[in-house]
């Protein structure tokens, strides 16, 4: 290995390493790893390929045990616990120290002892499956290192290492090993003046025995973080109220396609229940949200998903009029639970679906309904909703400006919405027959039908039925804002139809299109940037 890459001896001995490696090897498809200095045994090549890599870069000269090509290492005959004088006396002394009162249950001592004992992989000699978690754990804490670039250097390991190792390839199943260790954190209450922590003699008191400030926070008038349906809800309905433990869950749901590329027409509709009595932090965890049905498709229901929908309503009819018997662990006994269905959580189109309210054409505003204010766009051929500084307050100085807006000062005042109940004497009478074969009435009504969620004894009395997922309409309108000032192609709202359309509206003047010829100019608004700009911005 050390010799000349011309000499006849390192010629000798590439030919012996190549038969060593067919006769002991495992190759994929004819290819086995290449020792040389460019691919380091991580890449796998053809044997003529790997013969040209010695002889142009050389064979890594630490490679003297061909442990990728099948030579077996020698292992010890001495105990494993006998070689690691250092640091695995010490696991072995922790793993007794801990006692067997704190292993419940005898899966987890094994599972510990079983770690300290395995090698990290066949032969090995420095290193069991323990140790090693444990090495690595100490180089992340004292240098900083995130838990997804631990998991990326663990992968990264795992592929370096012989096939058979025991390394953990992320950083959840490393903690997992390390668990049984007495590694997890204890939160520990502290007085806000400093004085004391809540812990040994002061572990149950609920004042600081030294300033007298209480250890919780307290909720004072005006600070009750409760919306007001909650509030609502407590006064309508004081027996639920009452229990703090039934549950208000909110619903959402929206299409999706899990194929991706493979089929842009598949639509499945998962409902997800989400748990609104957990705090802010914690109700929208991934793990404390409940998949209770998936429409699985591949045809979006559209406004017949009140069909799919009848099992969920009856069991939260069931779980408002007689609710279930669970146990409460925390106060150790049995309790009657209820729920209700606090709101809805969606997109535009899905909220359509889901109350009823016809959200295209030209009285789309689920709050105007017919005082919606729209205008037809002969050139772009879509409908323009105007009109929205009528839901500013009186005194808002844009209500006054013309030239910026339509050309007219705004003086109406928006529509109040409508509660639960003005809404069900709307659509109480509407009868629709559900299917995507069925012929559709004639009638023209914006209210397509009777909500199945009108079915639930309370749902007349919420005033907030259905909420817009805010941060899906704030990323629509930000593309689109981007996509304007940028001049995307394809993306932009700024093109010759719509300074047509102004034209016919009459209204900013100075962006109107001028012909030149037999081409057409538009010029710049103000929030065009120019080439400089635009390479700036990129």
């Amino acid at each position: 290995m050390n010799a000349s890459r011309i000499s006849q001896e390192y010629r000798n001995g590439v030919e012996e390493f190549l038969e060593f490696a067919r006769e002991n090897g495992k190759p994929i498809k004819g290819a086995y790893y290449c020792p040389c200095v460019r691919c380091l045994n991580q890449i796998r090549q053809e044997v003529g390929e790997i013969r040209d890599h010695l002889f142009i870069y050389g064979i890594v000269k630490s490679y003297t045990v061909w442990t990728w090509h099948g030579e077996i290492l020698d292992i010890p005959t001495v105990s494993t616990t006998e070689n690691f004088e250092g640091m695995d006396d010490n696991l072995e002394e922790m793993i007794r120290d801990v006692g067997e009162e704190n292993f419940e249950r005898a899966h987890v001592y094994d599972t510990l002892k079983s770690d300290f004992e395995q090698p990290l992989y066949p032969g090995c000699s420095m290193f069991t499956r323990l140790s090693a978690t444990l090495k690595l754990f100490s180089l992340k804490a004292r240098n900083g290192w995130t838990d997804k670039s631990f998991t990326e250097l663990l992968e990264l390991l795992k592929e370096m290492l012989p096939e058979d190792n025991t390394l953990p390839n992320r950083n959840y199943e490393a903690k997992k090993i390390l668990c049984p260790m007495g590694l997890e954190y204890k939160k520990i209450h502290a007085c806000p003046n400093d004085c004391i922590l809540y812990t040994n003699d002061f572990a149950t008191l609920k004042v600081c025995p030294t300033c007298g400030l209480s250890r919780f926070k307290k909720k004072t008038d005006g600070s009750n973080a409760d919306s007001p349906q909650w509030k609502r809800i407590d006064e309508t309905f004081p027996e639920f109220g009452a229990e703090s433990r039934n549950l208000r869950i909110g619903l959402a749901t929206d299409g999706m396609n899990p194929y991706g590329n493979l089929s842009s027409k598949h639509s499945s509709w998962p409902v997800l229940l989400v748990i609104y009595n957990l705090p802010p932090w914690l109700c929208m965890k991934r793990k404390y949200i409940m998949l209770s049905m998936m429409i699985s498709g591949p045809r979006q229901p559209g406004n017949d998903i009140d069909v799919y929908l009848s099992p969920l309503i009856d069991d939260l009819k069931m779980l408002w009029d007689t609710g279930v018997e669970v146990f409460d662990a925390y106060r150790e006994e049995k309790f009657t639970m209820r729920a209700m269905l606090f709101c809805t959580i969606n997109d535009f189109p899905a909220y359509g679906n889901l109350s009823g309210y016809s959200v295209k054409g030209h009285y789309a505003c689920p709050i105007c309904e017919e005082n919606t204010s729209y205008t037809q766009l002969k050139h772009g051929q879509k409908t323009a909703y105007t009109r929205h500084r009528k839901f500013l307050v009186r005194s808002h100085p844009y209500r006054r400006l013309k030239k910026a807006f339509n050309g007219c000062q705004e003086d109406e005042i928006a529509s109040t919405p409508r509660n639960g109940e003005e809404v069900y004497q709307r659509v109480k009478n509407i009868n629709i027959v559900f299917g995507k074969t069925q012929k559709k009435s004639t009638e023209k009504n914006i209210w397509k039908k009777r909500s199945i969620f009108f079915n639930l004894p309370y749902w007349c009395k919420l005033n907030v039925r259905h909420c817009i997922y805010v941060m899906h309409v704030e990323k629509n309108v930000c593309d689109s804002v981007i996509g304007t000032l940028l001049n995307i192609k394809g993306k932009t709202k700024d093109e010759v139809k719509a300074r047509q359309d102004l034209v016919d509206m009459g209204i900013r003047s100075e962006l109107h299109p001028q012909s030149i010829g037999r081409r057409t100019y538009l010029p710049p608004a103000c929030h065009t940037l120019s080439k400089k700009e635009e390479k700036k911005l990129l």
